[in-house]
């Protein structure tokens, strides 16, 4: 019940963040409307990056890497904190990498 909620919150927090700088050419009057093209949901891409990290997640987005749509999770572990890309079509983990100390991730084109 503990995870369900936490989740759930997880979700409504990520969902103010959707999108990132990417703007698809359907929807360019609202860029959180990209996520319509997703076959898996939020919750799902959260859940597939901390089960492959063993972590919690702290932040998730919705965004193109290199020329595909993924969810940037990024998970805590103990002190190391991870970004996480989940495939917006399977649901398969991408890539995982240490992610880069900053102030504002916002600015940090890496996350």
């Amino acid at each position: 019940m503990k995870r369900q909620t936490y989740l759930a919150a997880l979700v409504a927090l990520s969902a103010l963040d959707v999108g990132g700088a990417y703007a698809s050419s359907q929807h360019e009057g609202n860029d959180a409307l990209a996520i319509s093209e997703a076959n898996i949901g939020l919750a799902d891409a959260v859940t597939a990056a901390e089960q492959h990290v063993g972590g919690k997640a702290s932040k998730a987005e919705y965004e193109s890497f290199q020329g595909q749509r993924v969810f940037d999770v990024e998970v805590v572990k103990g002190q190391a904190v991870s970004d996480v890309k989940v495939d917006a079509n399977d649901g398969k983990v991408i890539s995982v990498t240490a992610d880069q100390a900053d102030h504002d991730d916002s600015g940090d084109r890496a996350d």
